[in-house]
Parts: structure tokens; sequence; C-alpha cells
């Protein structure tokens, strides 16, 4: 099977991008760097499903990954331009977030934790999860940054993502949840 157009464009070769609705930024410039951050986010997440052999785990991070495009989307649009995006885009809702909280609830109530620092490792599952994690922080901090600079039309991503941490955390040690807790701490080895 072949691709009718090539995939490269040459358009980014001297540094530029576009946001979507935006027009051309410099690849430095702080959407490109909070949704890149969502993007590193959802391929450490792929690895983290591809390596669970945990159910509800691979459901949780898929719907996280398809989640995390809607927030690279809305990272990747200049804020006079959102109401376009709005009209071809779902935002991230405060019911997004909302679900999220549910998630973790239900998570943290089966989960153990130890009294001491959590060194990710315990398994290739739960340092994917960990590893997408940190991506997600991440991008919080650069939403921060937007928002600092009057470039955040939706100040709900910076909720969502905050939870989003909060939930992967937890997920991460749900996936290791039969594994003694001197291996979560790194003392078991």
């Amino acid at each position: 099977m072949s691709l009718s157009k090539k995939l490269y464009t040459k358009y980014g070769d001297e540094g530029e991008t576009g946001l979507l609705y935006g027009g051309r930024v410099s690849k430095a410039n702080a959407h490109c760097e909070a949704y890149g951050a969502t993007d590193e986010a959802v391929s450490a997440l792929g690895l983290a499903r591809a390596l669970s052999q945990d159910p509800r785990v691979r459901v949780i991070v898929r719907d996280v990954q398809r989640e995390l495009f809607a927030v690279g989307a809305d990272l990747a649009t200049d804020p006079e331009k959102y109401e376009t995006f709005k009209l071809h885009f779902a935002p991230i809702s405060s019911q997004m977030t909302e679900r999220l909280e549910g998630i973790i609830d239900d998570l943290q109530d089966k989960v153990r934790l130890p009294a001491s620092f959590i060194i990710p490792g315990a398994s290739a599952a739960s340092a994917a999860v960990d590893l997408g994690r940190t991506s997600v922080r991440r991008a919080e901090r650069e939403a921060v940054r937007l928002k600092e600079l009057g470039q955040l039309a939706n100040v709900e991503v910076i909720r969502y993502l905050n939870r989003l941490g909060d939930l992967l955390f937890i997920l991460a040690r749900y996936q290791d949840r039969e594994l003694p807790l001197e291996k979560l701490t790194g003392d078991g080895e």
C-alpha cells in the first residue's frame, strides 16, 4: 500500500510549524512545547498499554491516550481561533476531569502505598505508565506557562492534566498491586 501523498512536507525545515487554526510559529513556541509533551505522553502510554497484561489498565490507558489527543488539539490552538476550534473539536471539560477523579478514587481503594518514596521500575508496564506521568506533568507546566502568557483559551486543560498526573501515579501502583511493597521502593532487589 502506498501513500498518495508524501509524508514529508518540508514546511518545517526552517524551524516553524503550524498551530491548529493559528498560523505559523516557531517550533520552540510555548504551544508546541505543551502539545509536544502530550504527544510524548501518548507514546509512553502506548508502551505501557503494550506491556501491561491487565485488561483494566489497558482500557484506562487507551482512553487516556485518546483524550490526550484532544488535550493536544486544545493546546495547539491560538486563543484567537478558539471559537473555530470548538466548531470542530470537543474541548476538555470539567466532566472529563471529574471522570478521572472517579477512576482515581476507585483505584486508590484497591492499592496499598508504602510509607516511603516509590522508585519507578517495579515492572516494565508500571515504569512506562510513570514515564507517561512525567510527560503529563511537563505538559501541565507548559499549559500553566501558556496561561501566564495569556495564550491558553481553556484553563480546564490545566485541571485535567493535573488530575491525569494523579491518575497515572495511582494506575502505575495499581499495575503493581500484587507486588510486595519492598519492590515498589526498590528495597526488594
